[in-house]
This record gives structure tokens, C-alpha cells and sequence, in this order.
């Protein structure tokens, strides 16, 4: 699995601070670094999910976090597994492989976690 490591960017402090960074997790603006196909994990804010009738039951979901999107994509065995996490998660911790086509990055989803708690340190008093 590639793991992520401290970015060299700065970033505002603000953001550092205030934003659940899961352990382990690869932020958006880090995914071309993995080759393809290799195993990520990738955390963030539900902004999109689509399930179009012509997809054959694969749902599309874009996370955000503090540094871009990532799109993600949710085969129906998948959703089966992991079906209250894609449907009620505001914030989800994805786990897959990683795939580029079209200058366009994936992840296709192996393991989905909700972990929508962890917005609740978002308005935490220090």
C-alpha cells in the first residue's frame, strides 16, 4: 500500500490545524505520485455521488480534501459490502487501487469507511 508521507508544500496553518487528517491517508494532490494500480487510501468530505442509470450499478463519489478532489469509483459488489458508508458517510475513508486514464486519476474502491465522526473535531473547542 503506498502510504503518505510529509508534503514539502507549505501549507496555511489554518489548514493544518483545523482539518481530520485520518492516519495513513493520501491527500489529492499527492495521487500522481503512486504508480498505477497501486493500493492508496484516501479520505474526504462527500461532495458528489452519482449513480447514473446507465452505469450498471456503479456509483461515482468525489471526495474533497484539503488540497483537491478525488474521484472514486464504487463497483456494485462493493457497495454491496459497504452500502450504509456510501449512502449516509459525509466523510469517507477509501481504500483501492489506483487508476489513470485520460489525465484523469480513480480510485476504484476495495474497502469504504465512514468516518463522519471525525467532523465533530471540526467545531471542537480547544
Amino acid at each position: 500500500m503506498y502510504v503518505a508521507r510529509p508534503s514539502s508544500a507549505p501549507r496555511s496553518s489554518e489548514s493544518a490545524e483545523t482539518w481530520p487528517r485520518p492516519p495513513s491517508c493520501l491527500v489529492a494532490e499527492r495521487l500522481h505520485a503512486p504508480p498505477l494500480n497501486a493500493r492508496v487510501t484516501v479520505a474526504g468530505l462527500v461532495i458528489l455521488r452519482q449513480r447514473p442509470g446507465t452505469a450498471k450499478g456503479v456509483i461515482f463519489i468525489t471526495l474533497e480534501d484539503e488540497t483537491g478532489v478525488v474521484n472514486v469509483i464504487v463497483w456494485r459488489h462493493v457497495y454491496e459490502r459497504f452500502r450504509r458508508a456510501v449512502v449516509a458517510g459525509r466523510m469517507l475513508r477509501v481504500t483501492g487501487r489506483l487508476q489513470r486514464a485520460h489525465s484523469v486519476t480513480h480510485v476504484l474502491a476495495e474497502e469504504i469507511e465512514d468516518i463522519s465522526a471525525m467532523l465533530d473535531s471540526l467545531i471542537a473547542v480547544p
